[in-house]
């Protein structure tokens, strides 16, 4: 099909972002079938999250910064069995002896002190900025990343299964929220393991994954009809 000449398009497309790509060649992707239109996304997802991944087309690429802003929630399975240097399963696992796994008592209980304001340190392997430079790029170097605690907030947290030496976990949180960071903290917590195997975002605000697209059903160019319009994306925003 020829590409069209470059249409007058605005308004987001909420994509349910498959694990591997990153939230960038999505923009590229979307940016593609838009015919060049300007695009932009609210949030980054790791590569290998999953999810929603919402993205601004056009005049809604000014409203991006709002969307960032609002509340989200995932869901991630944490193996507390053994350690990574990301926090997930990018990097080499290295195994913890845990004599006895905790119980579930103890797993509802140290989970719940995540809950509310709380002190927590991006992973090495973010996007931080240490003196200039990115984290992941300073630590994909083999230099020591010292990144320090910085404030987070947590709506609410809950264990939705548990089966050692896996648990998953619910998380409405704030903008700044990492959730490696969690795997690695309730690790320590509990003197167990602690790295996530999967992560998925389930909410960015009312951008939910009802509202998600699956990128193999996506035409090859996108039309105004693709796009949640700007009065729409106002009534989600409030």
């Amino acid at each position: 099909m020829e590409q069209p000449s470059k249409p007058d398009l605005h308004g987001v497309i909420v994509i349910d972002k498959p694990r591997g790509p990153t939230s960038m060649s999505m923009v590229n992707l979307v940016r593609r079938k838009c015919s060049k239109v300007k695009t932009g996304h609210a949030g980054t997802l790791d590569p290998l999250a999953t999810g929603v991944l919402v993205l601004g087309v056009g005049k809604m690429t000014k409203r991006l910064g709002q969307m960032m802003d609002t509340p989200k929630r995932y869901t991630t399975v944490i193996d507390l069995s053994a350690t990574t240097a990301g926090h997930d399963s990018e990097s080499p696992r290295e195994e913890i002896a845990v004599d006895v796994p905790p119980t579930c008592e103890e797993m509802q209980a140290a989970v719940a002190t995540f809950s509310g304001e709380i002190m927590q340190a991006p992973p090495i392997f973010s996007a931080v900025k240490v003196n200039g430079h990115r984290a992941y790029a300073v630590a994909r170097k083999g230099k020591e990343v010292k990144l320090e605690p910085r404030k987070a907030t947590v709506h609410s947290i809950a264990v939705v299964q548990y089966e050692w030496p896996l648990v998953t976990i619910d998380i409405a949180c704030a903008k700044g929220f990492y959730v490696r960071s969690l795997a690695r903290d309730l690790g320590k917590k509990l003197c167990t393991g602690g790295y996530c195997t999967e992560i998925r975002r389930t909410e960015v605000g009312k951008f939910t994954l009802a509202l998600a697209q699956q990128l193999e059903h996506l035409p090859e160019f996108l039309t105004q009809d693709d796009l949640l319009s700007p009065d729409q994306v106002s009534d989600l925003l409030g």
